[in-house]
């Protein structure tokens, strides 16, 4: 289960991401194009090209979680940054 105090990073991979991929082609997004490491304590959210639809990667003490979000009444706006990654800060009281 996700314990938002235990996430030390939020990484957003900007742009749309296949949402064809799973688990395995998430994973393989961060090791290859994100350059990070997808088993350490952070998030890795993916959008897809209608930029209404979120998944989660996170990895939390021997296992891996795909969050899956349906924005029905919202669309995000910032993965259309021209970088492949981008940082944030943790989002505290999140629920």
């Amino acid at each position: 289960m996700l314990n938002i105090d235990k996430v030390k990073d939020v990484y957003l991979a900007c742009g749309a991401s296949d949402f064809r991929k799973s688990i395995d082609g998430l994973a393989l997004i961060v090791e290859t194009q994100l350059k990070k490491d997808s088993y350490q304590n952070a998030l890795f959210v993916f959008c897809n090209k209608a930029m209404n639809r979120l998944k989660v990667l996170h990895f939390d003490e021997g296992n891996i979680f795909l969050f899956f979000l349906i924005l029905y009444q919202l669309k995000i706006s910032y993965f259309v940054n021209n970088d492949i990654k981008t940082k944030i800060s943790k989002i505290k009281n999140v629920y």
